[in-house]
């Protein structure tokens, strides 16, 4: 193909297809952006699109489109997809009109077999796939940082009908640093062969862990696994006649000791409960392995865990988008009897300012009952009668409480602070050291934790509500946000404005001034958030230990993760069932107190950095 000016459009606008998109701006071609996140596109339109970290650049680019079909009038010489795997089949009825010739369809996707679904709607001669060995992460909407580049970059066309097109797109890109070879259509098979089994290798145990690549690959035991399911692919591999290098197994596990202290986009997808690449990665090795009636326990086992956590959260948020004053029951698993006896049980209650959270686990640590009841009414016998259901159920052996309730709490063994149950719970779920970002209906703590559990310290916002639940809820009703939509509802906007007040009292006043002016209500959900955020990010936190979100909040407003994680620029992640983390600690807490007797209530030792913060007394 000529090297005259192109239109070369891209769809998908996350980190791969951002750090194209600039590159293909200044090799001097006509570049088409699409992607359906308008607030994204706006301000894509408005600032450009900038590459920080380990390439700095920027790029503007004239025409945007939130609809693939809105490109076809536009007549682009190729079409390039950066969108997830399972995203592509959405996206073809709408291009039933596109021609089968003259434009080139390009799978830059991650993943085994992403080009065939194009290649069967536009054919092979006209379909290419890319494999692209470049990483990053949304520092904002149209801000990427760039994480790594380990060039080259690899194009070809499927059918080998096209080379001298792939060679065209390989040159372009090289032009402007962004190294990219061609290559035929059985190196291009065993190159998206190499990167998916390295994706597959750590991607979906970094999201079942929640923990990063680095983290990961410095456990001898992760590694162990690791080295397993790369074993597993290269044999499915072979079976399908792709081969690689004597020492591939040892390429591998080089290359993935150089992995950084991020999450794999696998694994965020799967911590922000959003769908998943998972049969485009393990999923494909567990499908070819059938093919041969060769066994994939481990690529078995990943894909099944994440579909399994995938399928709870989208129940969870199904379930949440439908409206109910009934307490959130949850009866995990009912208790077996054997031989005449039944095991122990231990029941951590945690009485928070709004809400009490019931957790029941047996011997191994299983947790078997969750429930949450509302704190503040004159009616106790919501509670009362939960609680007489919990004992009939299970003979409960201990009950640790926890909370501001937890000294009036009739019939607990043992109490406890909400402090050491957060961080018993989050110790035992991580088994790392971690700064605890606890938001919660009336306060925010931030406690810090050793790799040993016990707690180093923590700090504690307690002049005010503002930046707790109770101020998230005051202000979306005061302009009319239902607290249910609110994060999808800030989720659409790119503003950076904020509420300035810090007390709750002038904070209404403001907001109130935001509606009056008709700023969106996309933009004042996102601002009342920015100020949470901020606030938050006052407090004192370990640099060099991993951030975890617990606390009712958080379960319900998930946005705040994006949020805090691009305010700390570092990865935020959310501990399983966040509403229940410290009724969960409490009730390990009535586990240990069965087992060391006295012993276990005596307060455990801890410090208080901050004077200019209000602690809680152990």
């Amino acid at each position: 193909m000529e090297a005259e000016k192109k239109r070369i459009a891209i769809v998908g606008l996350g980190p791969v297809g951002q750090i194209l998109a600039v590159h293909l701006a200044e090799a001097g071609q006509e570049v088409l952006l699409c992607d359906m996140d308008k607030g994204r596109m706006h301000l894509i339109q408005k600032e450009g699109i900038e590459l920080t970290g380990a390439m700095r650049k920027k790029a503007h680019c004239a025409e945007l489109f939130t609809s693939v079909a809105d490109l076809l009038p536009f007549k682009p010489d190729a079409i390039v997809f950066c969108v997830k795997g399972y995203h592509l089949s959405a996206l073809i009825p709408g291009m039933v009109h596109f021609p089968r010739q003259g434009i080139l369809y390009i799978s830059a996707q991650n993943g085994i077999d992403t080009e065939l679904e194009l290649a069967e709607a536009f054919g092979e001669a006209n379909t290419f796939r890319m494999v692209v060995n470049y990483a990053g992460n949304h520092r904002a909407p149209n801000v990427i940082g760039v994480n790594f580049f380990n060039p080259p970059n690899y194009i070809a066309s499927i059918d080998d009908s096209q080379s001298e097109a792939a060679r065209w797109f390989a040159d372009l890109l090289t032009s402007v640093k962004l190294d990219t070879m061609a290559v035929d259509s059985f190196e291009i098979l065993r190159r998206v062969w190499e990167k998916t089994i390295l994706n597959s290798s750590l991607s979906a145990l970094c999201g079942v862990s929640q923990m990063n690549m680095r983290e990961v690959m410095a456990l001898p035991d992760m590694v162990d696994i690791i080295e397993q399911v790369i074993m597993e692919s290269i044999a499915v591999a072979k079976a399908e006649n792709i081969h690689f290098e004597v020492n591939f197994i040892r390429h591998c596990m080089r290359y993935l000791r150089k992995s950084g202290g991020h999450f794999p986009s696998l694994a965020v997808d799967l911590m922000n409960k959003r769908p998943t690449e998972i049969d485009y990665f393990n999923g494909k090795f567990v499908e070819y392995g059938k093919k041969h009636y060769l066994p994939t326990p481990m690529h078995l086992a990943f894909t099944n865990m994440v579909k399994a956590i995938t399928q709870k959260h989208l129940s969870v948020q199904g379930a949440a988008a439908t409206k109910s004053t009934a307490p959130s029951r949850e009866l995990l698993h009912l208790p077996r009897l054997m031989n005449g006896q039944s095991s122990e049980y231990y029941l951590g209650v945690d009485l928070g300012s709004a809400y009490t959270k019931i957790v029941v686990i047996n011997e191994q640590r299983d947790v078997l009952y969750r429930e949450v009841v509302k704190t503040l009414t004159r009616d106790k016998k919501p509670l009362s009668d939960t609680l007489d259901e919990v004992r009939d159920r299970f003979p409960i052996k201990t009950i640790c409480a926890t909370g501001y309730g937890r000294e009036q709490f009739p019939g607990a063994d043992v109490t406890k602070t909400e402090i050491h149950c957060a961080a018993k719970a989050v110790h035992h779920l991580t088994g790392t050291g971690s700064n605890i970002i606890d938001i919660g209906a009336e306060d925010i703590k931030i406690i810090t934790i050793g790799n040993n559990g016990a707690v180093q310290h923590f700090y504690m916002n307690s002049k005010c509500a503002s930046g707790t639940g109770a101020f998230l809820t005051e202000m979306a009703e005061k302009v009319e946000i239902p607290i249910e939509e609110m994060s999808k509802l800030a989720a659409l906007s790119s503003t950076a404005k904020e509420i300035n007040s810090f007390c709750t009292v002038f904070a209404k006043t403001e907001v109130m001034k935001w509606s009056f002016d008709q700023i969106p209500i996309e933009d004042i959900a996102r601002g009342i958030y920015l100020s949470l955020t901020n606030r938050i990010h006052k407090l004192k936190i370990d640099p060099d230990l991993p951030i975890v979100l617990a606390g009712g909040v958080i379960a319900f407003h998930p946005l705040l993760r994006s949020l805090l994680a691009d305010r700390f620029q570092r990865p935020v992640s959310i501990i399983s069932n966040p509403q229940y983390c410290v009724a969960f600690g409490a009730a390990l807490f009535a586990q240990r107190a069965s087992k060391l007797g006295a012993s276990a209530v005596a307060p455990e030792p801890m410090q208080v950095l901050s004077p200019r913060l209000v602690a809680i007394e152990v």
